[in-house]
């Protein structure tokens, strides 16, 4: 019914928001903790040299991954935002709403950075923090953004739409019969000969005789 779809719509939706805004305090506020807290490039172990705490100033992307391309990145993440935010009036499945708003909040997370950090608007620096092994350092935008990628990839294997539908697998060629019915047997598709009732048929053995060399013709 069309009261009840809105409705099931409209409680997607507020889940989405939700998420978002929760991945987004969530990202600021730990972000905010760290710049007060930890000086630059300072390395705090949590397991060891396998996880840990570690302060930088990103201009790259998510993971600290191609610095100095900021305003690309704002614009990108920019476009990111309007797209989820058109898609969500679409929506009806619960998964996909959780991976949209875990998504939006975690590019939001990113965004408010670039626009609101130094060196200035549209070009300030991410804060990154959570050192893995050495090999990148990110932030829970990151972790949220990774997430949100890993749960969409998921759903679009599985064939969810974003509107809750589902895809159909594609119909085979060969006609399959239905319930009950048998499949016709080789001699019934090559129309094998049947006599009428009470016709004989004839055997092997019978049949038009040829005459053999050693006889010949008939004499009247």
């Amino acid at each position: 019914m069309p009261g009840r779809e809105h409705r099931g719509r409209r409680s997607l939706i507020i889940l989405l928001v939700l998420l978002t805004v929760g991945v987004l305090a969530l990202d600021q506020i730990t972000k905010q903790l760290v710049v007060s807290s930890l000086e630059l490039g300072t390395y705090h172990p949590i397991i060891g040299s396998v996880l840990g705490l570690s302060l930088v100033l990103n201009s790259g992307a998510a993971f600290s991954l191609a610095e100095g391309s900021t305003w690309l990145f704002t614009i990108a993440a920019t476009v990111v935002t309007v797209v989820i935010i058109r898609v969500a009036r679409r929506l009806g499945s619960r998964g996909w709403a959780v991976a949209l708003g875990t998504l939006l909040g975690g590019t939001l997370g990113n965004l408010a950075d670039r626009l609101l950090r130094d060196p200035g608007f549209a070009v300030g620096h991410v804060v990154d923090f959570i050192n893995y092994n050495g090999w990148f350092v990110g932030n829970i935008a990151d972790v949220a953004i990774v997430l949100s990628a890993a749960g969409i990839a998921v759903l679009s294997f599985r064939g969810v739409g974003v509107d809750g539908s589902r895809a159909r697998p594609e119909a085979t060629s060969a006609a399959t019969p239905a319930d009950g019915e048998s499949t016709p047997s080789l001699a019934e598709t090559q129309g094998t000969y049947s006599p009428a009732e009470g016709e004989k048929t004839p055997s092997p053995a019978e049949g038009v005789s040829t005459p053999s060399p050693a006889e010949g013709p008939e004499k009247n």
